[in-house]
């Protein structure tokens, strides 16, 4: 940022209050952005899934996929769409978005609840919902 840049946004920021400073700043990180491994399906498999920001929502891309001794096979899944139009909450609650459940080849309306470096996600039908809880690998 130059010199000049930085003078009028400070100058902007004394005049307009600490909301037009946070909005022209860098945005801060979702804190369920990262990389998760999910429980094991009924299947016996368990896959990575990196969850970041897509626009104003977030979504999450499957990586790789472990077998039930933990080594890491092929997947025709890896880089799918698994989890889209989430939308953040208060209190670690993200809702209103979608999962796509590999082992069941279903998509399902989610919800996802943080806390700490546990990630419940929930796929709900008819307001019935069954999910996991995943582990943050970073």
């Amino acid at each position: 940022m130059t010199l000049n840049i930085m003078k009028a946004l400070a100058t902007a920021c004394a005049a307009g209050g600490i909301a037009l400073c946070a909005s022209a700043g860098v945005a801060a990180a979702d804190p369920v952005e990262g990389l998760w491994r999910t429980q094991s399906g009924d299947n016996g498999y368990s896959t990575e899934v990196r969850i970041g920001t897509c626009g104003p929502t977030i979504c999450g891309t499957m990586g790789r996929a472990f077998a039930p001794d933990g080594t890491v096979v092929e997947s025709d899944h890896t880089g799918k769409r698994m989890i889209w139009d989430m939308q953040p909450g208060q209190g670690g609650r993200y809702t209103g978005g979608k999962i796509w459940v590999p082992d069941q080849d279903r998509t399902y309306n989610s919800k996802m609840t943080l806390s700490g470096n546990r990630l419940k996600v929930e796929g709900c039908v008819l307001g019935i919902c069954r999910g996991q809880t995943w582990s943050r690998m970073q």
